[in-house]
């Protein structure tokens, strides 16, 4: 019997981080909920064996079910009929075994039928069964309009949405339209308010909806009337069961097919606001999106996951010239270089994951009681981390996972190209994770103010300042070289964009080689700390920390040796 929770070690690991003890009280808020609920923990060691007990349960539908619907969901696919979606036969006794188990909806509190879960296992469920089948994962993870609802939505609405998701509800986030993808600010479906039935109506068209046929739909509509951007969109909840809603077609995907990605069209659509009027974008979508990037960071690691084992898997019992092919250099560095690539897209997800829960579980603390003056600079700081963070672990967490299944595949040879193996599904699923929920390109652009503030530089710091063995001083001083090289070209850049005249893309243009400098740094750190609580880590760190220098040193040469001018002929 697989278990995708008890046969990964790693998750383990990342689970009892030292920083959960804190997470855990902020979360159960010093496990008040003991006195009303059973359930409740009633300590932090109560509350962690519930997460694990809980993560072996989804471990095990996920190695179980999920994994072994896998290969039939992919060549089933959801199909359209009626203005409806209907699931493939695996993908909805995915949604009902995991429904059954009462793990929908796990990190809502539990007067919603909630677990009251803190971020980090709810992330690494997601990672799971992203292991499992990646195209299941988008329906699992879309529970994030669930986080959103719960912050933003009065009292009425989360009470009539919120427990339906423990039930087994699916949701779906409607944002983008035909002339509106990475540029929400575009967004046309109108919101129109009658004041006789106090109720909105929805009019218009969604396109690229993931799950658009869900029960439950967060709708981005323009409210105000003869505004054309951000400020005149809001946030609304829809309920399918009030209709107004067709499904005009399933896209025909290159992979994730289990997941149906639909147009949708709106007509006469009872909703609910959500929060204030004009904030839908600015406010509430901005921390939608944040969620569901992180969201994508896990499936991207469970995708790098199950790609690097089937290499392994593969590697190890393909026999060629007399030996396994395992044992050919060419093939046993790309997959070092691989299991290197997902530790340190792993400890980048948790390590971000941390910070959104630090965040989170302040801001509804604060709800309650006020925060005190140390509290709430805390709170502050760790919500500049997370939103730093998300795009850095989706970026490199989507390319990792894009960069593995090709290696995988590689390692597979003729094979790999086949339907015969798993692999070629995987590499297929993988591609889209560099796309959606914002490009990799449009991560550069929301991390790239990690690099302008400092912050990165500030966090490189911090980590370096902690206590390591005698034994890391080689792999520190690498490491306060690579810093200070980053902090030189990121001034020399600047500089330059300054003195170019008529031209203000000069900075941008090398922005994606500062942030993924800043993030190989990071990620280098993240690994050396891990290895001081498991010596395991320590090889990979190092190998980690060599790809590291390397792709610096290839950013830094592009940074000083680029002709710039030459490069702007390409734009004519």
């Amino acid at each position: 019997m697989a278990n995708f929770y008890t046969d990964n070690k790693d998750l383990h690991f990342h689970l009892n981080h030292p920083l959960m003890k804190k997470i855990v009280r902020l979360k159960e808020n010093n496990y008040k909920d003991a006195s009303e609920y059973d359930y409740a923990p009633a300590d932090f060691e109560d509350a962690m064996d519930s997460y694990e007990k809980v993560l072996e349960i989804i471990g095990d539908i996920s190695g179980n079910v999920i994994a072994e619907n896998a290969e039939s969901v992919d060549q089933e696919g959801a199909h359209h009929k009626g203005d409806r979606v209907y699931y493939a036969k695996g993908t909805q006794e995915n949604h009902d075994k995991l429904a059954q188990a009462g793990v929908i909806g796990m990190s809502l509190p539990r007067k919603y039928d909630g677990l009251n879960f803190s971020m980090v296992p709810y992330v690494m469920a997601a990672e799971i069964v992203s292991r499992a089948d990646a195209g299941f994962a988008n329906i699992w993870g879309l529970q994030d309009c669930a986080e959103t609802i719960h912050e933003f939505a009065d009292e009425e609405i989360k009470q009539a949405f919120l427990p339906r998701f423990n039930k087994g509800e699916t949701a779906s986030m409607d944002l983008t339209e035909p002339d509106a993808g990475s540029d929400l600010q575009r967004v046309a479906l109108k919101a129109t308010y009658n004041e006789k039935d106090d109720t909105w109506y929805l009019n218009g068209v969604k396109r690229f909806i993931t799950n658009g046929d869900a029960e439950i739909a967060l709708v981005l509509a323009r409210s105000e009337e003869g505004t054309h951007d951000g400020r005149g969109l809001s946030l609304f909840v829809h309920d399918k069961n009030d209709g107004g809603v067709k499904v005009r077609r399933i896209e025909n995907k290159l992979g994730i097919k289990g997941s149906p990605t639909c147009e949708l069209v709106f007509k006469d659509a009872t909703a609910k606001l959500i929060g204030n009027r004009r904030l839908g974008l600015i406010k509430y979508v901005m921390s939608l999106m944040n969620g569901a990037r992180l969201g994508v960071a896990a499936q991207s690691v469970g995708l790098a996951e199950a790609a690097l084992r089937e290499g392994e898997k593969y590697a190890s019992e393909r026999v060629q010239f007399g030996k396994t092919i395992i044992d050919f250099p060419a093939v046993y560095e790309m997959l070092a270089n691989m299991r290197a690539k997902t530790h340190a897209a792993r400890a980048l997800l948790y390590e971000t994951t941390r910070f959104v829960d630090v965040y989170k579980n302040y801001m509804y603390l604060s709800a309650e009681r006020k925060l005190e003056p140390e509290e709430r600079k805390e709170m502050k700081s760790y919500n500049r981390l997370a939103d730093a963070y998300t795009p850095l672990a989706k970026l490199f967490g989507s390319e990792y996972c894009n960069e593995i299944a090709y290696d995988a595949l590689q390692i597979h040879g003729g094979a790999g190209y086949m339907k015969d193996f798993p692999i070629e599904r995987l590499y297929r699923d993988a591609r889209i994770t560099n796309i959606y929920e914002g490009t990799t390109q449009l991560q550069v652009v929301a991390a790239i103010r990690g690099v302008t503030t400092g912050l990165f530089t500030k966090q490189m710091e911090a980590y370096a300042a902690e206590k390591y063995p005698g034994q890391y001083n080689a792999q520190l001083d690498v490491l306060k070289d690579l810093k200070d090289a980053y902090e030189k070209a990121f001034k020399w850049v600047d500089e330059q964009n300054d003195n170019i005249e008529d031209n203000n893309d000069f900075f941008d243009f090398h922005a994606r080689r500062l942030v993924e400098m800043a993030g190989n740094i990071i990620m280098t750190y993240l690994l050396l700390k891990d290895s001081i609580r498991d010596n395991k880590y320590y090889h990979p760190a190092n190998l980690f920390l060599n790809m590291a220098k390397s792709e610096n040193a290839k950013h830094l040469d592009m940074i000083y040796s680029v002709d710039y001018e030459e490069m702007l002929k390409y734009k004519a």
